[in-house]
This record gives structure tokens, C-alpha cells and sequence, in this order.
């Protein structure tokens, strides 16, 4: 069964095709199939002056346009498509959504931060780590970062806050909205010890790779900072033409690992994880949880049960 899922973020919009199937011991595995990303940067609009200019909003559609011919020819189950933070903010958003639906025919749902915050949770992340410690999910943004602390399994705080990535380049973080999400972190994580981190978005799988830690898949807080130094040292340009960084990644790579770094310490984690997963992974397992729930009820209406 193959599902797809669009992300319509504030730096990038991505399409992943993911293939899924029930291995013969009954484990349901998520293989991606494919992703495709296109760096628009609807962020750089909206959190200038809250409003997307024509130009963003036309390659905006025409990236819509050809990701539905792309979910045509895959011969997908289902697919969803949600925006996030910079169409949140964006006062023309929902006169995007309709343009969007009326040129491709997909329905751009604008999710807020909580919802995103959920959607991300759903990849089930939780039930693959040791319940011996709590976590604390960590996902980094062009205009906003979600956390979520779980124990055992279960939630037990979500929050999402406009700081991100293009925010930070645009100086639009009030010390206020720091300081807020330094109050939340030491609020919720004050009760646990040994916190681990998840983290997920582009700029921290980067970050994995520039540590050398691709097959590990974590990086310490500690290397975290070493990077950041590193990084610091080169000019824009630099970090594209030695670090070999794509242009809309070589920005704002630096903001992301401040954001990661402000977190790990505030929270006092020592290492996260990057499992490669993010919002577009969090929709697939939803669509698929819903694939599930109504062939269950096609099946009893058919009198099979």
C-alpha cells in the first residue's frame, strides 16, 4: 500500500511516498518511497509583513499542481496536505488554500501548532525507545519549533512556539518569546531526570551528517556546540561552496542549531536522536490508521463480522 502525505512549511514544501506493509510476524513497516522538496520560503512573506506575495503564491500553486500529478501517476491509497506555520500567519492563507484547491484540486488544510505538534507524535516514535527515561520531542521549523515530553509511552505536554529558523534571520523573536519557552521547558521537564532527545527537521539530519554521525544517528549536545563554532566560522558563501550546504539550507542551518542547542541545555540533555522522521511521517501513519479503521468498517458492514 502506498500513502502520501504534503508538508507545506515556512522554508520548504515536501512530498513523501511511502510504501506500507505487514511483514509475516505481523510487524507493520513504513518504507519511504521517495521525497520531493521544493525550497519556497513562503516564510520569508509571511513573517515579514503576514502577507504572501503573488509571486511565492503562484509557485506555490504550480508546485501543487505538479505534486498531484506525482500522487496521480503513484496510484496512492489516500494522501493529506497541511500547512504550517507561515500560512498560519499569513493574513491571504485561506485565500491561498482556495487557489490551490481550485488549480490542483487538493484541500490545504492550515493546521495550528498544537495539531502540528500532534501530527508529529503520531510516528509512534515512542513505542520504539526504552520506557526507562522520558523524552523530549523536538521538532525545529522555519517559523516554529514543537515540543512534546513524553514518559512511558504516553504525552504529557505539547506546546508549540513561533521560534524558527527564518524567524530568527528576520529578527523577529521578541526576548519575551525566549523566555517563554525557557519558562515551558523548565516547567515540564522540572519533575524528570535522564531526558532524552528526539529531534527532527532537515537542519538537525544535516547537523547528524556534519558530526559524522549518519549511521548512529545521534549527536551529542557537546558536539552540538562544537559544530555550531564551526559553522560560525564560515561566511554564507563558504558553507555552500566547502560544506557543500544547498543554498536555502546553508542560512539557516546555524539559527536551527542555536534553537536545538537552547533547548538541549534548558532541558539538560545530554544526546537526542534523529530518527529521520518529521510532520510528512506523522500524516502517512495517520492516513494509514485511517485506511485501517474503515476497511474495519466496510468489513462489518458487509456482514464478514
Amino acid at each position: 500500500m502506498r500513502f502520501a502525505a504534503i508538508d507545506v512549511g515556512s522554508n520548504a514544501v515536501r512530498l513523501l511516498f511511502c510504501n506500507v506493509f505487514i511483514k509475516p510476524d505481523g510487524e507493520t513497516v513504513f518504507k519511504k518511497a521517495s521525497l520531493i522538496r521544493v525550497p519556497i520560503r513562503l516564510g520569508e512573506d509571511a513573517f515579514s509583513n503576514q502577507y504572501i506575495t503573488k509571486d511565492k503564491e503562484n509557485k506555490l500553486v504550480n508546485t501543487m499542481i505538479a505534486f498531484k500529478h506525482l500522487i496521480s501517476v503513484h496510484d496512492v491509497i489516500s494522501y493529506r496536505a497541511c500547512a504550517t506555520s507561515a500560512m498560519r500567519e499569513a493574513l491571504n492563507g485561506d485565500q491561498i488554500v482556495k487557489h490551490i484547491y481550485n488549480e490542483s484540486g487538493i484541500n490545504l488544510e492550515i493546521i495550528d501548532g498544537k495539531k502540528e505538534a500532534e501530527i508529529i507524535y503520531s510516528n509512534h516514535i515512542a513505542e520504539q525507545l526504552s520506557n526507562k527515561r522520558p523524552y523530549l520531542y523536538i521538532d525545529v521549523g522555519g517559523g516554529s519549533t514543537e515540543l512534546t515530553l513524553f514518559d512511558e509511552g504516553k504525552i504529557i505536554d505539547s506546546i508549540s512556539f513561533n521560534i524558527g529558523t527564518l524567524r530568527i534571520l528576520q529578527n523577529k523573536i521578541s526576548k519575551n518569546t525566549w523566555n517563554e519557552l525557557k519558562d515551558w521547558i523548565y516547567k515540564v521537564t522540572s519533575k524528570y531526570a535522564n531526558i532524552g532527545g528526539i529531534g527532527s527537521g532537515g537542519n538537525i539530519n544535516k547537523l547528524v551528517n556534519l558530526a559524522k554521525k549518519k549511521e548512529e544517528r545521534q549527536i551529542s549536545y557537546t558536539k552540538l556546540k562544537e559544530i555550531f563554532a564551526q559553522l560560525s566560522l564560515y561566511t554564507l558563501e563558504e558553507r555552500i561552496t566547502i560544506l557543500g550546504l544547498n543554498p536555502d539550507r546553508a542560512d539557516v542551518i546555524i539559527p536551527a542549531t542555536d534553537i536545538f542547542l537552547f533547548v538541549m541545555k534548558h532541558a539538560h540533555i545530554d544526546k537526542i536522536m534523529v530518527p529521520q522522521i518529521g510532520l510528512s511521517d506523522g500524516i502517512i501513519h495517520l492516513l494509514y490508521e485511517d485506511f485501517l479503521r474503515n476497511s474495519n468498517l466496510s468489513t462489518k458492514i458487509a456482514g464478514f463480522e
